[in-house]
C-alpha cells in the first residue's frame, strides 16, 4: 500500500525518496516533486498537463507525485523522472490509491457490481470472445501461449482486464491500456475510478453524462444508452441539458435541476433524502442479466456482496425516492406495476419455458457449448432480445421493448427454437436415442399447451378469442365513423 507521510504543523508533504501517494488532505501548497513532473510533461504530453490544470486535484494541489507514487516492492512501481532524481512511480492509480482520500466513495463502488465487471473473464460470454469468435493467436509476454484479441478489445475493455506486470515492470499490452470497470489492479483492488471520471481533468460534470456511461451499457444485449435517447428523460437532456448545471458540487433533483434525470440522477446522485452513492445496485429491484430476471439480493448473494442484505423493496423505495422529485406517487407506482408486468410475462411465457426445453434437449444435442445451432437462438432469446425487452420497460423505452424486444422474442421462439426442437427430436429418434426424444417431444407438447402457447397450435381459448373479437369491434365502433 502507498504511503502518505505529511508533516504535522507546515503540512508540507516529504519530498525525500520516500513514496508519498495519494494525500489525505489538501496540501497546503504543490508539491516540489509534482512542479517537476508538470514541468516536464509539457514538453510531450502537454494535454494531460492541461486537463489535469482544470481539475479540482489541481485547485487543492494534489499533482502528479501524490497520486502515483508508488512504493519499494509495488508490484508495478519503477524508477521515472531525470537522472539523479528519479522517483519510484505506477502508471496505475489504483481505486485503493484513490481511497486515500475518497474511501466512502471507493468503499461503496468496491461492493457494487461494477468493480466485479472482470469476472466475465470465466464466463460463457467470454467463451465466445476466447474460442467461437477468437482464436490464441494474439501472443504477449504475459500470455506466451496466446490469447483473443476479440476478448482482449472487446470484452476486457468494459468489463476490465486483470492487468500484468511483466519482469522489467512494463504492463502487458494485452491488458493495458485499459479503463474497464472491474479492471483486477497489481496491488490485488478491483475496479477502474477512470471509467467513469476520466483522466486527468476527473471531471464530475462527465460522470454524471449519460455519454459516459453508453460506453458500456449499449448495444444489443444492454442498449441502456439508446434506450435512455429514446425516453422522454432522454428527450428533454438533449433539448435541455444546459438547464441541468451538471458541474455543480451540491446536484439534487427538484431543488438544483428539475429538467431531466441522466443515469447519474436515478442510480448515483444524491436527493433530499439521500447522499450520493457508488454502489449502482442499491436502487434496482430487478436483476435482469440472467436468462430469468431474478431480485438484486439474490445475485448479491452468489457474489458474496455485503448488499445482499438489502432487499428488493428497500432499493426500490430508494429509486422511488429519486422519482419523487418529478413525478407523483401514483406517476410512479403505476409505472413499477407497468415494468412488473413485463417482467411477469417475459419470465413466465419465454424464460422459464425456454431453460425447461434447453434442459430436454441437452441429451440430444453434441456436447461443445455452441456447436449447436440452437444454442445461438437460445442465448440470443435470453441475451439479446430477452435483455432488451426487460431493460427497455425498465428506462421507458417502447419502441426496443416491443419491436427489439418482445416480439423479437416472440419470433425466434416460434420460427427458430421451436423447429430447432423438433429437427433434434426426428434425428433423436433417427440415431437411436428414443428414449430423451420421448422426453423433448413430451416436454414440448405440455408447454405448447399451456394458455400462453397454445394459440400456436390453433388453440386459442373461447375467452382469449372473445377479448380479442370485442377489442376489434370495440375499435372499430370507436374510430371508423
Amino acid at each position: 500500500m502507498k504511503k502518505i507521510k505529511i508533516l504535522t504543523g507546515c503540512l508540507m508533504l516529504l519530498l525525500s525518496s520516500v513514496a508519498i501517494s495519494s494525500v489525505s488532505a489538501p496540501p497546503e501548497k504543490a508539491s516540489e516533486t509534482s512542479k517537476q513532473c508538470t514541468a516536464c510533461h509539457q514538453k510531450n504530453s502537454n494535454g494531460i498537463v492541461q486537463q489535469w490544470g482544470d481539475s479540482k486535484h489541481h485547485r487543492a494541489k494534489v499533482g502528479c507525485y501524490e497520486c502515483h507514487a508508488a512504493d519499494e516492492g509495488d508490484a508495478d512501481a519503477f524508477l521515472h523522472g531525470k537522472k539523479g532524481n528519479e522517483k519510484l512511480i505506477s502508471i496505475i492509480v489504483s481505486p485503493r490509491d484513490c481511497a486515500n482520500c475518497h474511501a466512502q466513495e471507493v468503499k461503496e463502488a468496491e461492493e457494487s457490481h461494477h468493480a466485479k465487471a472482470a469476472r466475465i473473464l470465466g464466463s460463457l460470454d467470454n467463451l465466445l470472445a476466447e474460442v467461437v469468435e477468437g482464436n490464441s493467436n494474439f501472443v504477449t509476454d504475459g500470455f506466451p501461449d496466446g490469447n483473443s484479441a476479440a476478448a482482449v478489445n472487446g470484452c476486457w475493455q468494459c468489463h476490465g482486464s486483470q492487468v500484468k506486470v511483466l519482469e522489467d515492470g512494463s504492463l502487458d499490452p494485452a491488458t493495458w491500456p485499459n479503463t474497464g470497470i472491474g479492471r483486477i489492479n497489481p496491488d490485488g483492488s478491483e475496479g477502474s475510478c477512470t471509467a467513469c471520471h476520466a483522466r486527468h481533468s476527473f471531471s464530475v460534470e462527465q460522470a454524471r453524462a449519460p455519454e459516459t456511461c453508453g460506453k458500456c451499457h449499449m448495444g444489443p444485449d444492454h442498449p441502456h444508452t439508446e434506450i435512455y435517447n429514446e425516453s422522454k428523460h432522454g428527450i428533454q437532456y438533449a433539448s435541455q441539458k444546459g438547464q441541468l448545471g451538471m458541474d455543480k458540487s451540491k446536484w439534487i433533483p427538484g431543488e438544483d435541476y428539475y429538467t431531466a434525470p441522466t443515469c447519474s440522477t436515478c442510480h448515483m446522485g444524491a436527493t433530499k433524502n439521500q447522499n450520493v452513492t457508488h454502489n449502482v445496485g442499491l436502487r434496482i429491484s430487478w436483476n435482469n442479466r440472467p436468462p430469468v430476471s431474478i431480485r438484486p439480493e439474490v445475485s448479491d448473494k452468489k457474489m458474496g456482496l455485503p448488499s445482499q442484505h438489502i432487499n428488493w423493496e428497500t432499493r426500490r423505495d430508494n429509486m422511488q425516492d429519486v422519482c419523487s422529485a418529478c413525478h407523483s406517487s401514483e406517476y410512479v407506482e403505476n409505472f413499477y406495476v407497468q415494468y412488473d408486468g413485463l417482467i411477469e410475462l417475459y419470465n413466465e411465457k419465454f424464460a422459464k419455458p425456454g431453460l425447461e426445453l434447453m434442459k430436454a434437449a441437452k441429451p440430444l444435442m453434441k456436447p461443445v457449448k455452441f456447436s449447436n445451432k440452437i444454442d445461438f437462438i437460445w442465448f440470443e432469446l435470453w441475451h439479446h432480445e430477452g435483455r432488451r425487452a426487460r431493460h427497455g420497460a425498465s428506462m421507458m423505452g417502447p419502441d426496443i421493448t416491443h419491436w427489439h424486444g418482445t416480439y423479437e422474442i416472440a419470433r425466434n421462439f416460434y420460427t427458430h427454437l421451436i423447429p430447432e426442437l423438433e429437427h433434434l427430436i426426428e434425428k433423436g429418434i433417427a440415431s437411436g436415442k428414443q428414449e430423451a426424444a420421448k422426453n423433448l417431444q413430451e416436454t414440448l407438447d405440455r408447454i405448447l399447451n399451456t394458455d400462453n402457447h397454445k394459440w400456436y397450435l390453433g388453440k386459442m381459448s373461447a375467452k382469449q378469442q372473445e377479448i380479442r373479437k370485442q377489442a376489434t369491434q370495440d375499435f372499430k365502433a370507436q374510430f371508423e365513423k
